[in-house]
């Protein structure tokens, strides 16, 4: 490689973590966070009683896992402009990204509920506990455990995904890839840094889901 590669590769370590740090890390944080709190919601409507609640919610599910990521975020940030709905990078990225995580860790909260037996509700029920306090006691805290290694590989998933979000100019780390490699040309050395660093913060993340996978382990009985 030449010397002159590598000064540019050593410059640019600073910058693209800056962009890990300040746009890749809180974009999925914040993604992940809201995304779950719908995919709890999504997934209680899915096993409702309450057809009419059901199906929207299946039909949200259909919709998410059914159109690509990419489509989703043009939508919300080029296509809802339209009419009359302008939203900034940043916040249009969140919005699809919490979206989507919200469809797909939605199957696996569901999922993980209908694992557990339904002899935990009927005791729950014997001992006065009524619905809400069954699934806030008894059967979500089994299910959140049973449904880590699902949640996990969203989580690590939703790490790479956000490099979608460079299409729309929100600065993380790709998009600070593409802003150095420009004037350079040196698309090939830039890229390879940042799938470094993806592949760094994947591996970090798959060390820690591996712990807490151990971890849990000890109490799932189902």
């Amino acid at each position: 490689m030449d010397p002159s590669t590598w000064d540019l590769l050593l410059h640019a370590i600073g910058p693209l973590l800056l962009g890990a740090v300040g746009g890749t890390i809180p974009l999925t944080l914040l993604s992940f966070a809201i995304g779950l709190v719908i995919a709890l919601l999504v997934a209680l409507a899915r096993l409702s009683s309450v057809r009419v609640l059901a199906w929207i919610a299946g039909a949200y599910v259909s919709v998410i896992r059914g159109t690509p990521l990419l489509v989703q975020l043009y939508i919300i940030f080029y296509a809802l402009p339209s009419l009359g709905l302008v939203i900034d990078p940043f916040p249009s990225a969140v919005i699809a990204f919490t979206l989507n995580v919200g469809g797909y860790a939605s199957e696996a909260i569901r999922g993980a509920i209908l694992a557990i037996p339904r002899g935990q509700w009927e005791a729950a029920s014997t001992i006065g506990l009524g619905y809400v306090l069954t699934l806030r006691r008894v059967i979500l805290p089994q299910a959140m455990r049973v449904a880590v290694p699902s949640l996990s590989n969203t989580f690590i998933s939703l790490v790479k995904d956000t490099s979608l979000a460079s299409s729309i100019m929100v600065t993380e780390l790709l998009r600070r890839a593409q802003e150095i490699a420009a004037p350079s040309y040196e698309f090939l050395a830039l890229y390879s840094l940042a799938a470094l660093i993806y592949w760094a913060i994947c591996s970090v993340l798959s060390f820690a889901q591996q712990r807490l996978e151990r971890r849990l382990g000890r109490y799932v009985t189902i």
